[in-house]
């Protein structure tokens, strides 16, 4: 999918790099339960993305990344895996966890306070999303387009 060499960043961050030296991808190992891993995966994407796509759409981006990576850490009490991938006019997210049950978009409630919103985002922000199961686990995704308005 991504084009270039990859390097490795730290022990658990990896960027590989398009031919122009352009990020092209990032995987990042989030701890269990680690919400510290938030900020930090919206901080990496945000590098990633900062020469692609209209104004906005990183924004929308780094939203959908952080509603997935809380969704993955909260919900699975289990280590997870960001990988974004970024093509001159699609951006890729995904994040795997290693619990088998789905994600539902249901519409929060009144009382939910900020909890149970980010598949409702997810739904309505995205070009694209999805679920993807695995033998063990499954990934959960969602694609933007760089010039959707």
């Amino acid at each position: 999918m991504a084009i270039g060499a990859s390097s490795a960043k730290t022990a658990g961050e990896e960027t590989d790099t398009t031919e122009r030296g352009h990020p092209s991808q990032l995987s990042r190992r989030l701890g269990r339960a680690d919400l510290r891993a938030v900020p930090e995966a919206r901080r990496e994407l945000r590098e990633l993305l900062r020469h692609w796509g209209k104004p906005g759409r990183s924004e929308i981006a780094e939203l959908l990344t952080s509603e997935l990576v809380t969704n993955a850490l909260v919900h699975t009490d289990r280590e997870a895996v960001l990988t974004a991938v970024v093509g001159p006019s699609q951006l890729r997210v995904e994040v795997r966890d290693f619990v088998a049950r789905r994600p539902r978009v249901c519409v929060p409630g009144s009382g939910d306070g900020t909890h149970g919103r980010g598949m409702v985002l997810i739904d309505s922000l995205a070009d694209a999303w999805g679920v993807q199961a695995h033998e063990v686990g499954k990934s959960v995704w969602f694609e933007l387009d760089a010039e959707a308005a």
